[in-house]
């Protein structure tokens, strides 16, 4: 029987990779093996291995894999995105996602400790810690942005927001570190798949609790200082009593104090002079 490909006469040759070998490594090996062919022989990928390549482009494919923090920058950046428009600010943000790095520092210290590589189970575990860890500082933030917009002090503002929120977010981190355990001691099949994700996310969400929530409130207050200015920060101060009634008053409507700000300044600008 001739078999042709292309109307040229042609070979096909399938196989199959060896344990712990992905099918990139195994294309990659063919490819240089197929430079050792004569000048008048060539080679192509069908079915399977064709639509890998086409897909992925293996080339770009090795390059994540050799990246595994691309997934947990992604995941980062779409929260800054979703937290630039729950704040309507480029900067608040900052002090929500600078608390992450500590979580991911608790993260793979926990693995260290435990001798467990970091592969695909760890990197799920991380882009969970995105979510998770930045929970206890939004609740922090959160609280406090909304009384400095209302002219309340700022450190004042921001120690109230920590021992008022300091209670849930111990409960919500307890109950979730507690709630991975039986991850961290799996036995049994898989078990090397569960425990490295159950220590990601345990050693992560450890350091979030016990370090983050003393870095946020001072990253809260030093971003806030750069990003209001002190002149919106002592209008605030200010016109505290305004803000609180019309807080108190049309609280459905969602007064934004930095237009107030904003339309005060104006007018403050195009104010006749008198005399």
């Amino acid at each position: 029987q001739i078999t042709r490909y292309n109307m040229f006469p042609s070979a096909a040759i399938s196989g199959v990779s060896l344990p712990g070998v992905s099918t990139g490594q195994v294309l990659a090996t063919m490819e240089k093996l197929a430079q050792e062919l004569p000048p008048n022989m060539t080679y192509e990928w069908t079915e399977l291995s064709y639509l890998q390549k086409q897909s992925s482009k293996i080339e770009e494919f090795r390059d994540l894999q050799q990246n595994p923090f691309s997934a947990f920058a992604l995941g980062v950046v779409l929260v800054f995105f979703v937290l630039a428009g729950l704040y309507e600010s480029w900067s608040l943000p900052f002090s929500v996602l600078l608390g992450v790095p500590i979580a991911m520092f608790g993260a793979f210290a926990t693995l260290l400790i435990r001798n467990m590589e970091n592969n695909v189970y760890a990197q799920i575990g991380l882009v969970m810690l995105i979510g998770i860890s930045a929970k206890n500082a939004i609740l922090i933030v959160e609280f406090a942005k909304v009384r400095v917009d209302r002219g309340e002090e700022l450190i004042a503002s921001t120690l109230e927001a920590v021992s008022l929120r300091l209670r849930p977010i111990i409960m919500t981190s307890l109950a979730f570190i507690l709630g991975v355990l039986p991850l961290v001691f799996a036995t049994g099949a898989g078990a090397v798949a569960r425990k490295t994700i159950g220590l990601t996310v345990f050693g992560g969400m450890l350091a979030a609790s016990t370090l983050a929530i003393f870095i946020v409130p001072v990253l809260f207050v030093v971003i806030t200082r750069l990003s209001y200015g002190k002149a919106q920060l002592e209008y605030l101060q200010a016109h505290h009593t305004d803000l609180m009634e019309k807080a108190k008053k049309v609280e459905a409507e969602d007064i934004d104090p930095e237009l107030e700000y904003e339309i005060q300044k104006s007018r403050d600008l195009h104010k006749p002079e008198q005399g």
